[in-house]
């Protein structure tokens, strides 16, 4: 490597900073406008009440004792008998048009 002055040096270093100056401008124009910041997605009142169940009780097992919330269960979803029967109907045609075909499974 050759030796430089101060002055030298000092020159380097000028170029180098506008260097680096000019590519973050080239990488500024290239990539465009920056994207908006994202919005925060709210949680559900739902979701809040499990997520501070399940908080108390991994505290309540930390600390030796009984959770004193009943675990948050899911309500079952019920079907009408209409409904029911639509899908057996279905289910009867899909199985006898494979069954038509010769086929043992669908």
């Amino acid at each position: 490597m050759t030796y430089l002055s101060a002055s030298q040096l000092r020159r380097a270093a000028s170029i180098k900073h506008r260097i680096e100056t000019l590519q973050k401008q080239l990488a500024r124009l290239l990539v465009g406008p920056t994207a908006a910041p994202r919005k925060r997605r709210k949680m559900s009142a739902a979701a809040r009440r499990k997520i501070a169940a399940a908080a108390r009780a991994r505290w309540a097992k930390v600390k030796g004792r009984k959770s004193a919330v009943t675990p948050v269960r899911k309500a079952r979803r019920k079907m009408s008998a209409a409904a029911r029967e639509k899908l057996a109907a279905a289910a009867r045609a899909r199985w006898k048009k494979a069954k038509a075909q010769g086929k043992k499974t669908l």
